[in-house]
């Protein structure tokens, strides 16, 4: 798939933009953990975190914004490499979240169509 057709299909705009927050949830092995974390980027329906525990793809986890001590329930769909911070994980939010961040995100535009 071309780069142009995925952007096509995004739901929303990808921001880099660093929020620390309080992730929890069960590693892959069934333990509870709780622990501080931080984003890479961000967009309206999740972002791509660092965490240092473990998970498995498909693993529940719970953010929790300490500034603003809101909560969101996500799914993680992307397991990425692992770095000095911990391993990259893009993360879904169940119900579209854009004010969790709390940064605005531009509207999403349709593509005109080709003639």
């Amino acid at each position: 798939m071309s780069a142009g057709a995925q952007s096509e299909r995004r739901r929303s705009e990808r921001v880099f933009h660093r929020v620390s927050l309080q992730a929890a949830g069960k590693t892959n092995d069934g333990r509870k953990f709780h622990e501080t974390c931080a984003t890479i980027v961000v967009n309206a329906h999740g972002a791509l975190i660092c965490l240092a525990h473990d998970v498995t793809s498909g693993a529940m986890l719970l953010l929790t914004n300490p500034e603003t001590q809101e909560e969101q329930e996500c799914r993680v769909v992307y397991l990425g490499e692992t770095g000095e911070q911990g391993q990259r994980i893009g993360i879904e939010f169940l119900t579209p979240a854009p004010h969790f961040w709390g940064i605005e995100f531009a509207p999403q535009t349709t593509p005109a169509p080709v003639q």
